[in-house]
């Protein structure tokens, strides 16, 4: 924000908000709490709106209809005593588990027109249960799905092995979703192993572009890295988001020389080894 909006920043209007109500969190944990603050702080933000409470019970109040953008990374493989759950969060999907939860609690944050961009474990793309059925659908079908970009499985290493995906949409409470745009993302520019060392290959700088033009990605083909689905195509598919059920394989032709041409090249192998041998046996004697 301070690189790119340096001279709006200063205002003095602008900055009041900025140190003030433009950052807020939720969190039960008053280390994690301490800890946000401090780096909050650091950052240059003086007074983070930051809460001791539980952000998907009833008593988050505060975080209902305040953000204009979300950028998250939810817990995963969580479980939550369904009673401890907000009503207006069970109401988007009937779960216990916390990716969905805290998409349904995304979506309770967020203003109208809003907009979010959420990490989110491949089992909420294709999950068969009722529940992740019911947030695909809310996704899709009531507010405005615009992207899914998977990312393959390492990204998160050491701390994680599992496969990801990104999910941006817009609150809209009315629906809007027309096509969705795939994209089938390699390399993030870090190795995909523990030790996560710097490589040349990096998709972050096409997918930026891409997602900006989305006028060019309406003739890419399905054996592209990124394509658009109709939304009728993924409702017909039970509104599975995995690239993969949408996305053309290209295979390649293997060519194999004749039978005949394989045994003789064996056939001269045992030669060679037969030859390695004898010479081996005879340094011996």
């Amino acid at each position: 924000i301070r690189e790119n909006f340096e001279e709006e920043l200063y205002r003095d209007n602008n900055m009041d908000h900025f140190q003030n109500r433009m950052f807020m969190g939720m969190e039960f944990d008053p280390t994690m709490i301490r800890i946000g603050a401090m780096n909050m702080i650091l950052h240059g933000v003086e007074n983070p709106q930051l809460q001791d409470v539980d952000a998907l019970s009833e008593a988050n109040t505060a975080f209902e209809e305040k953000a204009t953008l979300v950028l998250a990374n939810p817990p995963f493989k969580g479980s939550l005593d369904r009673e401890a759950v907000d009503g207006k969060i069970l109401s988007v999907v009937d779960s216990k588990k916390t990716e969905l939860l805290f998409l349904a609690l995304i979506l309770k944050g967020l203003r109208m027109g809003g907009r979010a961009a959420v990490i989110v474990p491949d089992g909420v793309l294709f999950g068969s249960s009722k529940a992740h059925l019911q947030i695909r659908k809310e996704l899709v079908d009531r507010q405005r799905l615009q992207a899914v970009i998977s990312m393959p499985s390492g990204v998160f290493k050491p701390y994680a092995g599992v496969s990801t995906a990104v999910l941006l949409f817009t609150k809209t409470n009315s629906g809007g979703t027309d096509k969705v745009w795939f994209y089938d993302m390699a390399a993030d520019g870090l190795s995909l192993d523990d030790k996560r060392a710097p490589i040349e290959a990096n998709d972050i700088p096409d997918i930026i572009a891409r997602f900006h033009q989305t006028e060019s990605e309406q003739k890419r083909k399905r054996t592209d890295k990124s394509f658009f689905v109709p939304v009728e195509e993924i409702r017909s598919n039970k509104y599975d988001l995995s690239i993969n059920r949408y996305k053309e394989m290209v295979y390649e032709e293997m060519v194999y020389e004749k039978p005949q041409v394989i045994i003789e090249q064996i056939e001269g192998l045992d030669k060679e080894r037969a030859a390695l041998l004898k010479q081996l046996k005879e340094m011996l004697i």
